[in-house]
């Protein structure tokens, strides 16, 4: 169930974070055919050392080191493919 939105991100950082709610889906692939997926991505931070920091609907934190391969995502019905 997504219970968070962007609005409600809480940020007690510098950094800054796009919204990429309109995202149903988030997938990373490694080398070697290993992925991360992320349902439901509301908020986006890409450091300068390529790492990504990612807020989901229910609330947990993910980080995404550098190193991935592949990335996709899938926007929600009627949503823009890409906000960033």
């Amino acid at each position: 169930m997504n219970t968070l939105t962007f609005e409600e991100l809480r940020n007690e950082t510098n950094l800054k974070f796009t919204d990429i709610s309109t995202e149903s889906v988030r997938r990373y692939q490694y080398r070697g055919q290993e992925y991360i997926t992320i349902e439901n991505p509301i908020a986006l931070n890409v450091s300068k050392a390529g790492g990504h920091r990612v807020l989901d609907g229910q609330g947990l934190s993910h980080y995404i080191p550098k190193g991935w391969v592949y990335l996709t995502w899938k926007a929600k019905d009627g949503a823009p493919h890409f906000v960033k």
